[in-house]
C-alpha cells in the first residue's frame, strides 16, 4: 500500500477531536485522503489520463525534451566557466545514470513520473569516499516526504523490502511537480471532459453511426406478412443505394422515408474536442500547436511559439533539475563554484537567425565582450576576446607604416 497514501489517512483521522461519521458519497470523505472525483463522474488518474492522445502528446514532449537535452558541469574560472570533465557527476549527468540508464533516459522517466503522480524520484549511489556513483530511480508509490522538526528540512521514508527506511535530503534526487503535485489532478475536470468525448465518439462510429435513414410506417405492420414487407423494402432500399442513378426512392402502403438532421450538439462535437485539446495544453503549459493543435499556428509565429516552450514551459522544469542535481551531486563547498546547466542551443535553432543578429548587435555596441557571447553558446574563450570593441571598425592587419617615417630608398 502507497505510504504516503497511510499517512494521509492517519493524519486526517488524528487532526479530529470528535467521531464524525462520513458517508461514502459525502466529498469531504474523500478529502480525507487526499483525492476528489470529477463532477463528469469519469475516473481520471495519471496513468488512465495517459488514454487521452492530447494528454499523452503533453506528457511525452516535456518529459522526452528535458531528457534529450544534454546537461553539464561546470566550473567558474577566471576566464569564465568550464565543462568540469574530471568530477565524478559529468558522467552521470551526460552519459550514463547508472549501468544500465542512460542520463537521457534517466530524466525522461523521473520527469514523466512528476507530470503523472506529481513527484520524480531517484536514490544516490556513492563511492566509498562518498562521491556520487550512480542514480538509481525509486517508485513514487514507495516514497513519502516528510519533515525534520528541528531543521525543517525534507526527510525521504522509502518502502524496501526489509521495511521503511528513512533518508537524508542529500540522498535523494527529488524532482517535484509545481506545489508536488501533477498537473493532472489540478486539470482533471478538463482531461474527464476530453475523456467524454473520446468515448462519445468511439462509441458513436463503434455502433454504426448514424443512420443514413429511417422508414416507418403509421399503421401496424405486425405477423408474417409484416415482416415480409420490412425485408422487402430493405432489399429494396439496399439496390437503390447500389445503382446511384439518381431516380427517385417511392415507397408505398403509407411507408415514409426520413433523413434525420444533424443536430446542434452534434455539429459542435469537433469544435469541443477542439476546445479541449487547447484545455489541456493550458494544464501542462504547452504552446497548443506542440500537441497538433493547428488552428492558429502561421510560418511567422511557430518561431516564436517555439520560444514561448522553452521560457514558460520547459525553464522551470530545467531550473528545477539544476537544483536537484546541484543538492545531490555537489558538496557545499562544490556548490561554490561549480554548478549544473542545460545546453538548449538545438530548442533555439529554429530562430538563429534573429538570436545571432541580436548577439552581433551586442558586440558591435559593446554591451558584451565576445567571450561573454562564446560563454553563452557554451565555446572556449578566444585570447584577446574580453575586450569591448568594435569588430566592424578594428582591424586586425599590420599597421601602415607612414610616409615620414620610411626609410629613404638609397641612389641607385
Amino acid at each position: 500500500m502507497n505510504l504516503s497514501l497511510v499517512n494521509r489517512v492517519k493524519n486526517a483521522f488524528s487532526s479530529f477531536s470528535e467521531q464524525k461519521a462520513y458517508s461514502l458519497t459525502d466529498p469531504a470523505a474523500f478529502e480525507l485522503f487526499g483525492v476528489r472525483p470529477t463532477y463528469s463522474g469519469v475516473n481520471v488518474s495519471g496513468q488512465s489520463a495517459l488514454y487521452v492522445p492530447a494528454v499523452l502528446q503533453a506528457v511525452r514532449l516535456i518529459s522526452e525534451t528535458i531528457g534529450s537535452l544534454p546537461c553539464k558541469v561546470y566550473r567558474e574560472t577566471k576566464e569564465g566557466k568550464e565543462a568540469a570533465k574530471d568530477h565524478s557527476a559529468y558522467r552521470i549527468v551526460h552519459r550514463r545514470a547508472n549501468e544500465y540508464t542512460g542520463a537521457g533516459e534517466m530524466r525522461t522517466a523521473l520527469t514523466a513520473d512528476a507530470l503523472i503522480r506529481g513527484n520524480g524520484f531517484a536514490r544516490i549511489i556513492r563511492f566509498d569516499d562518498g562521491r556520487p556513483y550512480a542514480l538509481d530511480r525509486l517508485d513514487p508509490s514507495t516514497v513519502t516526504i516528510l519533515k525534520d522538526k528541528l531543521t525543517g528540512a525534507p526527510v525521504y521514508r522509502v518502502a524496501e523490502e526489509a521495511g521503511t527506511r528513512d533518508y537524508h535530503f542529500s540522498e535523494i534526487l527529488h524532482v517535484p511537480s509545481f506545489l508536488g503535485t501533477s498537473p493532472i489532478a489540478f486539470g482533471k475536470e478538463g482531461i474527464g471532459l476530453a475523456a467524454i468525448l473520446e468515448r462519445h465518439g468511439a462509441q458513436f462510429f463503434g455502433s454504426g453511426a448514424r443512420p443514413t435513414g429511417i422508414i416507418s410506417n403509421d399503421k401496424p405492420q405486425g405477423g408474417e406478412n409484416g415482416t415480409k414487407t420490412s425485408n422487402n423494402i430493405r432489399k429494396s432500399f439496399r439496390e437503390w443505394q447500389t445503382a446511384a442513378s439518381g431516380d427517385p426512392l417511392i415507397l408505398d402502403a403509407g411507408w415514409k422515408y426520413d433523413q434525420p438532421a444533424m443536430t446542434s450538439t452534434d455539429a459542435q462535437f469537433l469544435e469541443n474536442r477542439v476546445e479541449q485539446v487547447n484545455e489541456i495544453a493550458r494544464i501542462f503549459g504547452v504552446p497548443p500547436h506542440l500537441l497538433f493543435q493547428l488552428d492558429r499556428a502561421t510560418w511567422s509565429n511557430a518561431e516564436q511559439m517555439g520560444a514561448s516552450f522553452l521560457q514558460l514551459c520547459l525553464r522551470p522544469w530545467l531550473d528545477r533539475w539544476q537544483d536537484a542535481y546541484a543538492t545531490v551531486l555537489l558538496s557545499e563547498d562544490e556548490q561554490d563554484t561549480a554548478y549544473f546547466e542545460f545546453v538548449v542551443d538545438d530548442l533555439l535553432r529554429a530562430d538563429a537567425a534573429a538570436r545571432t543578429a541580436n548577439m552581433t548587435a551586442l558586440v558591435t555596441n559593446r554591451i558584451m565582450t565576445p567571450n561573454e557571447v562564446r560563454a553563452i553558446l557554451n565555446l572556449p574563450p578566444l585570447p584577446g576576446g574580453d575586450d569591448l570593441t568594435n569588430p566592424h571598425t578594428t582591424s586586425n592587419a599590420a599597421p601602415v607604416q607612414s610616409l615620414d617615417t620610411a626609410p629613404a630608398k638609397e641612389p641607385a
